[in-house]
C-alpha cells in the first residue's frame, strides 16, 4: 500500500481500568495509539430497535503494523476515533502474517461509547 492512501488520522482508545475515590470503576476511554490509516466503508444497514430506526455502517480500516494492534483479543476491546466519528472494532487481521499491514473490521453507529 502506498503511503498516500494512509491519509486519515486515527486514534485508538481502550477503556480505562481506573477507579474513583469510592472504588467505583470510571467508564472513560484513554488514548492508546495515534497513527495514519485508510478508512473505507464496506456495507450499510438500518435496524429497527426500540421503535426507532438506527443505522450502522461497517468499515474496513487499514493501518501499518503496530505491535499494540497485533493481538485480536486486545484490539476487539478498543475503539477508533476518526475526527468526530467513533468506530467499534470487531476484528483484527494481520495481512498475510507478514507484520506489515493490519486490517480492522469496524462498525460505526449503534455503539454505547
Amino acid at each position: 500500500m502506498r503511503a498516500g492512501e494512509l491519509r486519515h488520522l486515527l486514534t485508538f482508545q481502550a477503556k480505562s481500568a481506573e477507579q474513583d475515590e469510592l472504588g467505583e470503576p470510571i467508564n472513560a476511554w484513554v488514548d492508546v495509539l495515534t497513527c495514519r490509516g485508510k478508512v473505507s466503508p464496506t456495507t450499510g444497514r438500518e435496524r429497527l430497535a426500540a421503535q426507532a430506526v438506527q443505522s450502522s455502517v461497517t468499515h474496513s480500516v487499514t493501518v501499518r503494523y503496530v505491535p499494540q494492534l497485533a493481538n485480536p483479543k486486545d484490539v476487539a476491546a478498543m475503539r477508533i476515533v476518526f475526527g468526530t466519528r467513533i468506530f467499534d472494532i470487531h476484528d483484527s487481521i494481520n495481512e498475510d502474517e507478514r507484520n506489515r499491514m493490519i486490517t480492522l473490521m469496524a462498525e460505526e453507529g449503534l455503539n454505547n461509547g
